[in-house]
């Protein structure tokens, strides 16, 4: 791959795609991108508040990670049934029953298996999660590096769509372009992610080296303490969600709904509750897929600047790792702006990293935007 500018690889990063084979799967139409909530609790009560959130906040899936049938690297523990790791949560989970309540709502639900039962239980679990009525499957923790390894993967993910089951491949593996010719296979991790708390300039990195690969699960956070502690804030996190690009996006990764119930520590505590406001309203809305791509200025660790298209619709996405920076941005792709309202999401000068301020900004042949140090802001046109 080459480019003029590190960040066109990025642009283009459809180039390992293109050495895939075509798509083998027939008919499609059971595979859909969308925002991912994390249920923390593994509770019945959890898992419906979060349903509830997801279906009032147009968020399409509600996530069961490691836990909901034992002690993931426990070679006792069943992915055959809802037996919950007591290290993990008290209980209960009736899992059926939030099955058919998030069906009812119209949110899908996808679980988390380790590799222990994936590779004793792989053929077993999933005609019975596509009986159970899952929509996908997070492979976790497993094997990488190797020809034998990889092959045992691609062939998962072969036997996942013959079920209609979508898929999220975890921990270290790195994308190869398969999901051109298995499409099912909508993300993988292969990132140091929001998990990681990554500083600012480190995800910058990220973007221009990791993505050039293609999707990756990036774990967003928002209203955790690691965000205004060890990231850019929130403002940033925004920036993130459009920047970094996944078809999953798993969003609000250490928060809960507040109808969720709360434990002492860890994901699901009190400290991470999802509060509603017109940023976080604006951060539910913001698409996965994307019809275009460009961009437009950055380096390499310290800025970025990248614009992407759904529909009409225009997201600008500014990250900024150094000192304050103030970035032009040209808007003659627009053609007209005069058409056009801009709201932009930002980090007002003197406020704290966990207030995100949105203004309305009237638009020209180009703008001109302070964005403070270490943060970030994201710049929504519409027409």
């Amino acid at each position: 791959m080459v480019a003029e500018h590190p960040g066109k690889l990025v642009e283009h990063n459809y180039f390992v795609l293109n050495l895939n084979e075509p798509n083998q799967i027939a008919n499609t139409s059971w595979i859909k991108p969308g925002q991912v909530l994390r249920e923390v609790t593994l509770t019945t009560a959890g898992s419906l508040a979060c349903i509830d959130f997801a279906a009032e906040n147009n968020i399409a899936y509600v996530l069961f990670d490691a836990g909901w049938y034992g002690a993931e690297e426990d070679m006792k523990s069943d992915a055959t049934t809802v037996t919950i790791d007591p290290a993990r949560s008290k209980g209960p989970l009736d899992l059926p029953e939030v099955i058919k309540y998030a069906e009812s709502k119209g949110v899908g639900i996808l679980v988390y298996v380790n590799k222990k039962a994936l590779h004793r239980q792989l053929d077993e679990i999933l005609p019975l999660y596509k009986k159970w009525g899952i929509k996908g499957v997070k492979y976790g923790f497993v094997n990488v590096g190797d020809q034998y390894a990889t092959a045992w993967l691609h062939q998962a993910v072969r036997k996942a769509a013959k079920y209609e089951l979508m898929v999220d491949i975890h921990d270290e593996y790195r994308p190869t372009g398969y999901s051109r010719t298995y499409p099912n296979l909508l993300t993988q991790e292969g990132i140091r992610g929001d998990e990681e708390s990554p500083s600012l300039d480190q995800a910058i990195y990220t973007l221009y080296n990791r993505m050039i690969c293609g999707a990756g699960d990036y774990t967003n956070c928002y209203f955790a303490e690691r965000v205004t502690e060890k990231m850019g804030g929130r403002a940033a996190q925004l920036a993130k969600l459009v920047a970094i690009y996944s078809p999953w996006q798993f969003v609000y990764w250490y928060d809960r709904p507040e109808k969720s119930p709360s434990r002492a520590g860890g994901a699901g505590s009190a400290e991470s509750v999802i509060k509603t406001d017109g940023a976080t309203k604006f951060y539910n809305s913001i698409p996965t897929v994307w019809d275009d791509t460009r961009f437009m200025d950055g380096k390499m660790g310290e800025y970025a600047v990248v614009a992407r298209r759904s529909g009409s619709d225009w997201y600008i996405s500014i990250l900024n790792a150094g000192d304050k920076r103030q970035v032009t941005l040209p808007l003659d792709f627009l053609k007209d702006t005069s058409a056009c309202e801009a709201t932009l999401y930002y980090q007002a000068p003197g406020k704290k990293k966990d207030v995100v301020s949105i203004k309305t900004i009237k638009l020209q042949s180009s703008l001109v935007l302070d964005v403070e140090a270490n943060s970030g802001c994201l710049l929504h046109l519409t027409r």
